[in-house]
């Protein structure tokens, strides 16, 4: 059985976003929470999942964490809200 991929973008404590891959989320989230899941997090605090985009395949949610990654803290909530089968937590 194939597994899920997905992107998402957390909220860090200082108001930062996170962008990521993952193909289990609920196991990512903890790792973050833990302090585990990046330096990024670890230094700046998770907040919250704000929310996930399932992708077919590591490459295209690899492809989809690149592109998002490019765009400024507005235009990354802007991307996810046009794209259909995205989860909001």
């Amino acid at each position: 059985m194939k597994k899920q991929w997905f992107v998402y973008i957390l909220e860090c404590s200082d108001g930062s976003y996170y962008t990521g891959v993952t193909n289990d989320i609920h196991k990512r989230m903890k790792a973050h929470v833990e302090g585990r899941g990046s330096k990024y997090v670890y230094k700046r605090g998770f907040e919250k999942l704000l929310l996930g985009k399932p992708c077919k395949s590591k490459s295209e949610a690899c492809k989809h964490e690149y592109q998002i990654k490019q765009l400024s803290r507005n235009q990354k909530l802007d991307w996810f809200k046009k794209l259909p089968n995205c989860i909001f937590f």
